[in-house]
């Protein structure tokens, strides 16, 4: 009798819409599979169409490219002999779901629907779907005359079940499920289930990786059992990351790790396991016994068909294996990276056009475009043909083959130092030092003929000139005279980022990328369509604090010794005059908090749900041994004002790479007015009167204190 199964997980780099490319990632997934002896292969959420469809799913064409990829699967030899494990939208009685399609040799088992969906932050998956709420229920779905003419079937069943087969039983769950309090693993183990398959589409957040581990080993170690996890990877179109770290579990331990960040489009992981392990582990737990002894049962979709094979003695079994994770610094260093690899191949530009301020914000882009660039190194050594065909491509050379990250860097990476009279000499070398370490193609120009040209016109209807605040200028002819140049810094980056490869005879353009941190776009503390407008930011999502860390990371992993300097300056805009050719102006003067204080409101504003006032009653505590509650209640008073003056700048913001929980990213993640009353006058009076009662008791408790 057979008990060791080999089982199969994937992880695959699906675009949203691309029918052709998806379906031939699939394929590719199931013959690794098979070639690997597995006897079922599960793939990641809505992996036909793509996860990150959004309204289209609206569209009946997504539905019906839809079925006619799962046509072309269930025809497939590659598919035939094992079980698989597909997702695409289904819609049944005119409702729609996120489904799971689960087939074997042109017939389809089950559609099994999704029963969580996920609604929050960057998900708004009840817009189009409905959850299937008829728990252990299933019904008849008719199939499509495409899909009925080949499996010979007129329906099948939908619903809420699970699959026998003649060695195991198999239940379903889709990504949600896993985070749900009344997790579907849970009941099915229940009632006999001993492998659960989970399909999901979870995105990047830096330090967010233990959450999916800690789940699985929770949900293997508390029921038993097997647990697959396949999530997909890359950017599908959109701002999320999707970071694979598809696993195979089992009783709480695990055995296969798949890769975070990788450039391979298709990541197949395999484990063979003994059902035995599983049957043993769970008949310690006396609790669970008495608990499986009542529980309700499921529909069972009973299968002939084996997992096992009966001579499978001598088939060695798991190891457990040891989660590792990656640090903040490294995961700034690979998810933007092979976001930004993603996006460049499939946009059908040739590079990126970086301008270079020689500040920290603007050397981590150029290094995380370096960390592309040895990614790409990386995996053309290591044989990876899809990425040298798309290097190839993207430099217009068919026989281009890139000897070292520099050398990459050189083909597709523009940098500009874009100074003005009130640039400093110190921030051009060390923006110089750092292209040349990295190797992109450098450039350095003087704006001020243009700054020069449009205040002249300027002048020229209104017969004032406006002048510095170090010149005797009002504070908003000081603004105005800043937003000048950094708005013309962003028409000049867009001009070189159309014609440099141009002016080099090459085809093609180059894909602007922008520089402001996630703290700044908070604050406002960025000018609307500045060097911040551009077509992507890989920084967009990180914080000021991560950036610093991940620049001493790049000191050592990358040899950038230049960013040492760039580590060491104070951050500086470098708009208002030098003061005897030293930098008179710094950010977090100008901003009037600390970058560390940003990330604190930040977190307290989005993560922990606060408003003006609850925002004030937690940081009287948490800053009680340095401000007293009157400082308190300035600084938060200061935030907010600041935050909502600036509010409006959100709706504009460049595209970038989701990475913090408490991004102010207006696009879907941070959905808040942009048009705000600015004196926050009901909050700030409760504030005040907290700040008043505070200080009386305080002045009474010191009275007492003194008479006694």
């Amino acid at each position: 009798m057979g008990r060791k199964v080999t089982l199969a997980t994937c992880s695959l780099n699906q675009w949203a819409m691309d029918f052709e490319g998806n379906s031939k990632r699939i394929l590719e997934s199931i013959e690794i599979a098979k070639k690997k002896n597995a006897a079922y292969r599960l793939g990641s959420e809505l992996e036909i169409c793509g996860y990150g469809c959004s309204d289209h799913f609206y569209e009946g064409d997504t539905l019906l490219h839809s079925f006619e990829v799962l046509a072309m699967l269930l025809q497939s030899p590659v598919t035939q002999d094992i079980i698989c494990d597909v997702g695409m939208p289904i819609m049944h009685k005119n409702v729609l779901y996120n489904c799971r399609v689960i087939f074997l040799n042109k017939k389809i088992l089950l559609i099994r629907p999704k029963m969580h969906l996920c609604n929050d932050g960057n998900y708004r998956e009840e817009r189009w779907f409905t959850r299937w709420m008829k728990q252990r229920q299933v019904e008849e779905y008719f199939l499509p005359r495409m899909i009925s003419s080949i499996t010979g079937q007129k329906t099948v069943p939908f619903g809420d079940a699970v699959i026998s087969t003649r060695d195991t039983c198999i239940g379903s769950e889709t990504c949600e499920e896993l985070w749900a309090p009344s997790s579907s693993h849970i009941a099915q183990s229940l009632d006999g289930v001993e492998i659960f398959t989970n399909a999901s589409g979870s995105h990047f957040s830096l330090r967010k990786a233990y959450v999916r581990v800690d789940l699985v080993k929770s949900a293997t170690a508390k029921c038993g059992g097997i647990y697959l996890f396949a999530n997909q990877k890359g950017c599908d179109g959109d701002r999320l990351y999707y970071d694979g770290c598809s696993m195979i579990a089992i009783n709480g331990s695990f055995v296969v790790q798949g890769s975070q960040f990788s450039l391979d489009d298709v990541e197949v992981l395999t484990a063979t396991l003994d059902l035995e392990d599983v049957r043993s582990y769970r008949g310690n737990f006396a609790s669970r016994a008495r608990a499986a002894a009542q529980s309700e049962s499921y529909p069972r979709v009973q299968v002939d068909f084996s997992l096992s094979k009966d001579d499978d003695i001598f088939l060695p079994s798991y190891e457990p294996v040891d989660w590792r994770y990656h640090s903040p610094e490294e995961e700034i260093a690979l998810a933007p990276a092979c976001w930004l690899w993603d996006y460049l191949r499939r946009s059908g530009q040739g590079g990126f056009f970086l301008p270079l301020s020689g500040g920290i914000d603007s050397s981590s882009t150029a290094c995380i475009v370096s960390s592309m660039c040895h990614l790409v190194c990386h995996a053309v050594s290591n044989g990876n043909p899809q990425v040298l065909s798309d290097v190839k491509r993207i430099v217009g050379d068919p026989d281009y083959v890139p000897q070292n990250p520099r050398d990459l860097a050189g083909r597709i990476f523009v940098t500009c130092y874009m100074a003005s009279e009130n640039s400093s000499e110190t921030t051009r070398n060390r923006a110089q030092k750092l292209a040349e370490q990295i190797g992109s193609c450098h450039q350095s120009i003087q704006i001020d003929t243009a700054v020069s040209a449009v205040i002249g016109i300027f002048t020229a209807v209104t017969a004032v000139i406006p002048k510095f605040k170090v010149h005797g200028g009002s504070p908003r002819e000081n603004l105005a005279l800043q937003n000048v140049q950094a708005r013309l810094r962003m028409v000049l980056a867009y001009l070189f980022a159309q014609l440099s490869l141009w002016a080099q005879g090459r085809p093609g353009g180059l894909l602007v990328l922008g520089s402001s941190n996630v703290d700044e776009s908070l604050r406002g503390y960025l000018t609307k369509y500045d060097c911040s407008s551009a077509d992507i930011n890989p920084i967009g999502g990180i914080s000021k604090t991560d950036l610093r860390a991940f620049i001493r990371y790049c000191v050592d992993k990358f040899g950038f010794t230049a960013l040492k300097e760039i580590y060491d300056a104070p951050p500086t805009a470098e708009l208002e005059p030098l003061a005897e050719g030293q930098i008179a102006q710094t950010d977090e003067e100008d901003m009037g908090m600390s970058y560390e204080e940003l990330s604190t409101y930040g977190r307290l504003r989005k993560m922990m749900k606060c408003g003006p006032y609850s925002m004030f009653c937690k940081l009287i505590h948490t800053w009680k041994n340095t401000c007293s509650p009157a400082q308190v209640a300035g600084k938060v008073k200061h935030f907010f004002r600041s935050y909502s003056i600036n509010r409006h700048k959100m709706t504009t913001l460049t595209p970038s790479v989701h990475a913090e929980n408490y991004s102010p990213d207006d696009n879907r993640f941070d959905l808040r007015q942009f048009l705000y009353n600015v004196a926050w006058t009901w909050q700030f009076r409760a504030i005040d009167k907290q700040v008043e009662t505070l200080e009386r008791n305080k002045s009474t408790s010191n009275a007492e204190e003194s008479t006694t």
